[in-house]
């Protein structure tokens, strides 16, 4: 069976063990979705190149694909576009293969993802909690591992809430690198189309086709150790149990894989947060749909959800003279924010206080969800970046942070962010040692040397005839001796596609050293040897290109 038909099919039967209704809107017919997949099996088997093929797509509901209504979590709002959202095309254009669309707070607004004529998304981990919002299907589609991507909208956290509370990635970029065209509005002037899955290369790889052009350029920067921003806890808040201290634990694995930790004042950051609402930008929400809301409630207002509906209408008759001040007021915050990141590369956070259960915001609509924006609503307002990632549970329950940066530092952040993930370690014994050509590898996958030993007396290198130079390094028991030896850590996944991309005649092996321990690490296969030169006596590679 064809991998993306097969794919499908599982999909398919996913959907139906979970019985979870809520995630969706509207399902692709499943007749019309293997034709699909015949289609994208049928191009890869003539040797097309499709870098996403096989991998299956959810999209949130406010975001256009032809052939299902856009409804943006409200029926009567429903219309069916002509053509695919400029990001959906381009997803598909490399092998996706589209679901369907997801459940979200109507017209995106809310972090909770109970605020749905279609029904409240359950969290992926416990039903009995939200999924959290506005991309509620969308998230949980990824962690309950029936799509595979997942495209969302962020505009005060809607991509990175859902995210935390269903232990999945979600990376929101910066805003413009991602076209916004066939998106329902929120707030024009802050979305941003964000991407869910279940590992940062996977969320990675789909951005990169995602996006518009090529980033503005940054100041060169030297690579590691990374300076990441942490507040002092008492500027977090109050927190549900347990989560300072997992929040404390992601920050002390970023400083034991390198990075160099220094104290931010959060103020500025929280500040603007409360402004996105309770100031006038929440006008531009009535700018969006308010037109439509109105001439839905004189026909009386069936569809609509109530929290959503206050927030629309109440945002008609903000003066303009506030939108000014806050303007102004926001202007300065920013300043002081950008001034507080200037010496470092990320701020890391929570992504949320707490995971609120759907009982307790039932009680509190407004309430809950003014907390769960703490830490989310000034990223757009400030034009920052962020990347949200898993960083372990606290009492069963994913718990997740963000990495936030200046615009443009997308891919700083995701290199930090995989600090978190779990690490791997690697010996090298030649190019990819610090100031050798290949070294900019490891640095991509954001590995950080650990520290320089050398191996047991059980070795042999040798000069291969390769481009650039490089030595092999081969296992001879007796008669062997020392070799200097670099061991790097690294992001498991990163060691993966190191070896996935590794060329003939290395290999990797595990890499006896001094101390009597092993890791993984760069060998070579003997057949390669026959007229390559023995320079063990150097004992490493960089004393022999120095004697040379």
């Amino acid at each position: 069976m064809s991998t993306t038909l097969s794919r499908v099919r599982a999909a398919h039967a996913r959907i139906d063990a979970v019985d979870r209704p809520e995630i969706w809107i509207d399902l692709r017919p499943r007749d019309e979705a293997e034709a699909e997949a015949r289609t994208i099996d049928a191009r890869v088997a003539r040797g097309e190149h499709l870098p996403l093929a096989g991998r299956l797509l959810a999209v949130k509901g406010n975001i256009d694909v032809a052939g299902l209504p856009t409804t943006a979590g409200c029926p009567a709002y429903a219309y069916r576009p002509a053509a695919d959202a400029p990001v959906v095309a381009r997803l598909r254009a490399a092998g996706a293969l589209v679901l369907g669309t997801t459940n979200l707070d109507q017209f995106a607004t809310g972090l909770v993802g109970t605020r749905s004529p279609h029904g409240a998304v359950r969290g992926a981990v416990d039903p009995t909690r939200v999924s959290g919002g506005s991309s509620s299907g969308s998230a949980v589609a990824v962690a309950l591992g029936i799509a595979d991507l997942a495209l969302g909208t962020d505009t005060a956290g809607s991509g990175r809430v859902p995210a935390a509370f269903n232990g999945v990635v979600g990376l929101k970029p910066t805003r413009g690198l991602v076209p916004t065209d066939g998106v329902v509005p929120a707030c024009a002037s802050l979305d941003c189309v964000t991407v869910f899955a279940r590992t940062l290369p996977e969320a990675e790889l789909a951005m990169a086709h995602m996006t518009t052009g090529t980033p503005a350029a940054l100041p060169g920067r030297t690579p590691g150790p990374w300076r990441v921003a942490v507040p002092p806890l008492a500027q977090l808040g109050e927190l549900d149990p347990g989560w300072a201290q997992a929040y404390e634990a992601a920050a002390e694995r970023l400083a034991a894989a390198g990075a160099e930790l220094r104290p931010l004042d959060l103020t500025p950051f929280t500040e603007a947060a409360a402004m996105l609402y309770e100031g006038a930008f929440v006008a531009e929400r009535y700018t969006a749909v308010g037109s439509f809301v109105d001439t839905l409630l004189e026909k009386g207002g069936e569809g609509l959800d109530p929290t959503v509906t206050a927030i629309i209408t109440r945002a008609r008759d903000i003066p303009a003279h506030r939108l000014f001040a806050d303007q102004e007021r926001l202007a300065a915050l920013r300043t002081r924010a950008l001034a507080e990141l200037s010496d470092a590369d990320a701020l890391l956070l929570p992504t949320t206080p707490g995971h609120p259960t759907l009982a307790e915001v039932a009680a509190d609509p407004l309430g809950a969800n003014a907390r769960l924006g703490r830490f989310t609503n000034s990223t757009n307002l400030f034009d920052l970046a962020a990347v949200a990632a898993p960083a372990g549970a606290v009492d069963g329950l994913p718990f997740g942070v963000m990495l936030i940066g200046p615009a443009f530092t997308d891919e700083r952040l995701a290199r930090i962010a995989a600090l978190l993930q779990p690490q791997a370690y690697l010996a090298v014994v030649g190019a990819h040692l610090t100031g050798q050509p290949l070294n900019p590898q490891l640095l991509s996958l954001g590995a950080a040397l650990d520290r320089t030993t050398t191996t047991a007396a059980v070795y042999r290198l040798h000069a291969l005839d390769t481009t650039p130079a490089k030595p092999g390094l081969v296992h001879v028991g007796e008669g062997g001796a020392p070799i200097e030896v670099e061991v790097w850590r690294l992001p498991t996944a990163g060691l993966g596609g190191l070896l996935a991309s590794l060329p003939r005649p290395m290999a990797l092996g595990r890499v006896e050293l001094a101390d009597g321990s092993d890791v993984p690490g760069f060998l070579c296969e003997p057949g390669a040897l026959t007229d390559a030169e023995d320079i063990t006596r150097h004992g490493g590679w960089r004393s022999y290109l120095n004697a040379r």
